[in-house]
């Protein structure tokens, strides 16, 4: 029987937060953590990438949504556990604010969907979302009022 091997450390990992005309872009997810669920498009840091490229790399895979990194903004948890009940790994999820530049969002890669979902009413709109994301599109949103006016 083996025993399978937990990594021993979080992992690090970017998420893209893209507001366009008072919508997010989110996608649902096809693998852990969230597997399901809608979450930002993100993925784990390359060897050698800095956040905003990561984030940027990400999106473009994950949507086909082309942006330009404008901040480095909050971090997040995201715990996978396994069916018995051990943490499997944990990911510190680093948004990156961005700003859409064009492209309609398809779903690739690891992404089931892939949709623009309006802000005012994202926490009430009866979607299965991941932990932090109505909070995370709250907090960009305004950063980008601030900087709007």
């Amino acid at each position: 029987m083996t025993t399978e091997r937990f990594p021993d450390r979080p992992i690090a990992a970017t998420i893209a937060v893209v507001i366009r005309a008072g919508r997010v872009l989110l996608v649902r997810r096809a693998n852990p953590p969230d597997a399901g669920r809608w979450g930002f498009p993100g993925g784990k840091i390359e060897r050698g990438e800095t956040l905003h490229q990561a984030a940027l790399r990400e999106l473009k895979e994950e949507t086909g949504v082309n942006a330009t990194a404008l901040r480095t903004f909050t971090a997040v948890d995201a715990f996978d556990y396994a069916g018995d009940g051990r943490l499997r790994r944990q990911f510190v999820l680093i948004a990156v604010l961005c700003r859409w530049l064009g492209g309609e969002p398809v779903a690739g890669d690891d992404a089931l969907e892939a949709r623009w979902i309006d802000l005012e009413t994202l926490a009430g709109a009866n979607l299965a979302l991941s932990m932090d994301v109505a909070g995370v599109a709250a907090q960009a949103a305004e950063i980008l009022a601030e900087a709007q006016s």
